[in-house]
């Protein structure tokens, strides 16, 4: 079973993410926003997707405060990580913030919240899961 892990700080996205993804896309399921935990889970390869939310209000890391694009951004530049699939999702949907985010945080993938079609949200994870 694949496995995917939430990075979002909003516990009630969390737990909608979650129900999808293991209702609707039969995947496993993980969540922290502990951003320790998250390199920990990334560089064991315990998961094969990350889900990143943009606006981390409460993320910190080695004493600064960081958001979801400078996360990926480290995960990106790691290269136990490198080829890990990092999906950002963001309810900042502004004109041009997709091509801006992805461009910064050399993130795989973009979806905006709220997430309204869950089979294409569920599609979306899907195509970029790596294949064995």
């Amino acid at each position: 079973m694949k496995t995917v892990l939430i990075v979002e700080d909003d516990l009630i996205n969390a737990r909608v993410f979650s129900k999808i993804l293991s209702k609707r896309g039969g995947l496993g399921v993980k969540h922290t926003e502990n951003v320790e935990e998250v390199i920990k889970i990334a560089q064991a390869g315990e998961v094969d997707l990350i889900l990143m939310d943009v606006s981390l209000s409460r993320s910190v890391y080695q004493g600064k405060s960081v958001d979801g694009i400078k996360i990926t951004q480290m995960l990106k530049s790691d290269p136990k990580t490198a080829n890990l699939p990092v999906i950002l999702v963001t309810a900042h949907a502004m004109e041009g913030d997709r091509e801006n985010f992805l461009k910064q945080s050399g993130a795989d993938g973009y979806i905006s919240k709220p997430v309204v079609d869950h089979q294409q949200f569920v599609d979306q994870i899907i195509a970029l899961l790596p294949t064995d």
